[in-house]
């Protein structure tokens, strides 16, 4: 069994919300591995997380991978699980959820593991021009939140779902799936998902009034007026009004007025013609806003978002929509801080809840540091260390992951007293050492 004190209290208080998904050896393994994919600073192989949590020599490493591989546990409600203590922390009760819907593509090496395929690479590391890579390609599910003390918007990643190639399930299909996970989850809530353009599709149809979707039109999109009312004649009564044109000749035909909001972390002004109308091709007969962006300081581009959501303002929809770029961020933060794709699983089983464990971990270090976390006592450690940073304002994910990391250490290592040591205490070593490291 793992020893209590290995795990931080505060950290042990956020997984026991996650207990009853496992049975309780299940849940040791599971506590174990968590605890290793945090403190490991090399490799985040399934080995690499025994490494991690220092049960390299007591633990057999086919006890870790079976965890993965046999073990009775659902990625799926794990991932709700988290959705709600992640509502019931950040969120005020009987708001509604922002979600945001993206796909990722992890590299893999091997003609024997479930699931690989020929897939699009566009991450920062892939090979230039063609960016294509073998591996595998996940769709992903994420609630956008705000952190206290963290004005930026953070997305913590809850579901996910593994794309197996041309005919089968598309993409957007399985983002369909993850909402409609989540709005069964959460009945009593509004849903505002956002996406980006390569998901607007006729899959889209028939989502419920509860379920907003926000996405970008392309340019050659084509838009109708709303439905003239019944004629009283025979025969069907029309389902789309006339054609109104694409997103470039609403935009002619449309008022332009400025509009204050918040993008990407900056206060901005920009102009918005609005137009109420169908996207058929997309959304069918259900009612869409399409607002023209431009931005003044961008010369040369506008911004075509198109949204079921009849009720918020402009500049909400506007900022929504900017708010989509943290999913972005989630999944490099996951790739490059927690090591999300490292382990080298090639069963289905397996390779199904690798990654999702991984985005989990990824969603428990923003969640732990709301929590427990010092926003203003990190900065200030940061600037004083490298003060040429001077428009660091807030933590980055990677100073949370550094905090809960030493926060791990001071409960293993906490040299006060032998019995398991409190949050205060943790918290108290973690500032001694930020200040010796100053």
């Amino acid at each position: 069994m793992l020893p209590f004190p290995t795990v931080p209290p505060s950290l042990d208080w956020l997984l026991g919300v996650l207990r009853p998904c496992f049975r309780a050896p299940t849940y040791r393994v599971f506590t174990a591995l968590v605890v290793g994919m945090i403190a490991q600073t090399g490799r985040h192989t399934v080995c690499g997380m025994l490494l991690g949590a220092g049960l390299g020599g007591v633990w057999h490493h086919a006890r870790a991978h079976r965890f993965f591989s046999t073990a009775r546990w659902s990625a799926d409600r794990v991932g709700l699980t988290l959705a709600h203590l992640i509502a019931d922390l950040l969120l005020p009760p009987d708001t509604a959820l922002e979600v945001a819907v993206d796909e990722t593509f992890f590299r893999r090496r091997g003609k024997k593991i479930f699931g690989v395929l020929w897939g699009y690479d566009g991450s920062v590391n892939a090979p230039k021009p063609l960016q294509v890579g073998w591996g595998h390609c996940w769709v992903i599910a994420g609630l956008v939140v705000h952190l206290p003390g963290c004005p930026r918007p953070v997305c913590l990643p809850v579901l996910l779902r593994l794309w197996a190639g041309k005919g089968t399930a598309t993409r957007v299909q399985l983002a369909r799936t993850l909402v409609e996970l989540l709005a069964r989850a959460f009945p009593d809530r509004t849903l505002h998902v956002v996406a980006d353009g390569a998901y607007a599709t006729h899959v889209l149809r028939g989502l419920p009034d509860r379920i907003t979707f926000t996405t970008r039109a392309a340019h050659r999109s084509v838009f109708y007026g709303l439905p003239p009312a019944p004629t009283g004649r025979r025969g069907r009564p029309r389902l789309k009004g006339d054609r109104l044109g694409t997103s470039a000749d609403l935009a002619a035909r449309t008022r332009f007025r400025p509009c204050r909001t918040t993008c990407y972390g900056h206060a901005v002004t920009v102009r918005v013609a609005e137009t109420v109308c169908l996207w058929y091709g997309v959304f069918g007969p259900r009612p869409v806003r399409v607002l023209t962006v431009r931005n003044p300081a961008v010369r040369g581009k506008e911004l075509t978002v198109v949204t079921t959501d009849l009720a918020s303002s402009v500049a909400a929809l506007v900022s929504r929509y900017a708010r989509r770029w943290s999913i972005e961020v989630a999944v490099f933060d996951a790739k490059q801080v927690v090591g999300a794709g490292q382990a080298r699983n090639r069963t289905r089983a397996a390779v199904e809840r690798t990654v999702p464990f991984a985005m989990i971990c990824t969603s428990l270090i923003p969640l732990w540091y709301s929590q427990f976390g010092d926003p203003a006592a990190d900065v200030a450690v940061y600037r004083s260390t490298a003060p040429w940073y001077t428009t660091k304002r807030e933590p980055s994910f990677e100073d949370m992951a550094l905090a809960l990391r030493r926060t791990v250490i001071a409960a293993r290592f906490n040299p006060l007293r032998a019995q398991p040591p409190t949050a205060a205490e943790i918290l108290e070593v973690q500032r001694a050492w930020a200040s010796a490291a100053a």
